[in-house]
């Protein structure tokens, strides 16, 4: 499909310049049709149609390389990084491997004293994290290495498959949250050996809030209890045709749905599961190209600004972030709000993120702006 038709399906065109894929995107039109008519239905006749299907899973586990049935439900990123914390066990002396270029959430949930599990953070270089320090830090002590696929504030891209070898080697489960790669990067769980994999829907891919899904490997999905439990947890034949459930015993379901609870906002998943579609239609590796495109044009421009690059110029750990930074980075965000360009300040500079739809011709407004602002 030609550019100019893909941007009409993205209203928003018509009244930004949208840079701010890594914060929250605008919904294309057909993820907002779709909602809305989930809306209308419940509204007129108190059911949709659109709640029939799994709600995205399929889709999701498409564009993750996983099977359905290793995929749930989840309200978002951080709940999944959550249950993934809570279902390992941690022996006495045992330790967690991270980064210190990660989002909160992938650092939280292991930070809770009741674990006794002790957070050992690898230190980046110039925005980068070698997967020789990460080496030194995993040993048998390992309980988990967690990171983000694409750091939020500089855009760097973590190389799974080296990590999840460093993890495996030391007996370590591989934990990833893919919010700022889902939707843009291609993904391959088997490929890499994750064992759990978490995203939310509401930036790269296009998505409402509310909506998150949740990867874990098929072979430890039965080895795992479920922090919560309720009536989506069970296998579903224990909930009989005459509508009574079994509450004598828990017969937890042998899918990822274990890690279910209860209802999810459905509104929330069939707005996702549009937008996967949608993304999956295009094609992920296609659509890594056009913001590898876009993103390599915002660096050189950046550059020949004079501006200091905070992303990793080297194509393995490229992605679609970019961060530069500029005096009084907040100041300058709203100086390009006023204009109509949307990006974040981050980092003591500015974080941009494009998606396939935007163009050349919006890096150079924003470029243009940012002259202006640094005059």
């Amino acid at each position: 499909m030609e550019l100019e038709n893909i941007r009409k399906l993205f209203p928003v065109v018509k009244n930004k310049v949208f840079l701010n894929h890594a914060a929250q995107s605008p919904l294309p039109k057909p993820v907002a049709d779709a909602m809305r008519q989930y809306v209308e239905d419940y509204s007129n006749f108190g059911a949709s149609p659109l709640e029939a299907s799994d709600l995205g899973k399929s889709m999701f586990a498409r564009l993750v390389g996983a099977k359905p049935e290793e995929i749930a439900l989840v309200e978002n990123t951080s709940v999944g990084l959550n249950i993934a914390a809570n279902v390992l066990r941690y022996p006495p002396g045992s330790k967690v491997v991270t980064t210190d270029l990660e989002y909160p959430s992938v650092v939280y949930p292991w930070l809770k004293s009741s674990l006794g599990v002790k957070v050992h953070y690898v230190r980046s270089v110039n925005g980068k994290v070698s997967l020789e320090d990460i080496e030194k830090a995993v040993d048998d002590a390992t309980v988990a290495v967690a990171v983000s696929h694409v750091e939020y504030v500089n855009g760097f891209r973590n190389d799974l498959r080296a990590i999840s070898e460093i993890a495996h080697r030391h007996g370590a489960v591989f934990i990833v949250d893919a919010i700022q790669s889902a939707g843009v990067i291609p993904i391959d769980v088997k490929r890499d050996n994750v064992d759990f994999l978490t995203s939310a829907c509401y930036k790269w891919l296009l998505g409402p809030a509310g909506a998150a899904y949740l990867y874990v490997r098929e072979d430890l999905i039965e080895k795992l209890e479920p922090p919560y439990v309720g009536w989506a947890s069970v296998k579903q034949e224990t909930f009989e045709t005459v509508a009574f459930w079994d509450i004598w015993s828990l017969k937890l379901s042998e899918t990822a749905s274990r890690f279910e609870v209860g209802t999810p906002s459905t509104v929330s998943f069939v707005g996702a599961a549009e937008a996967i579609k949608l993304l999956l239609n295009f094609g992920i590796e296609n659509i890594e190209k056009r913001v590898l495109e876009l993103t390599g044009y915002l660096i050189e421009k950046v550059k020949a600004l004079g501006l200091q690059l905070q992303t990793p110029e080297e194509p393995q750990h490229r992605s679609g972030i970019v961060n530069f930074k500029i005096d009084k980075p907040k100041e300058a965000v709203e100086h390009l709000r006023r204009n109509n360009i949307v990006v974040s300040a981050r980092a003591h500079g500015i974080r941009v993120s494009p998606h396939f739809y935007n163009t050349e011709a919006e890096i150079d407004k924003l470029i243009e702006e940012t002259k202006n602002w640094t005059k």
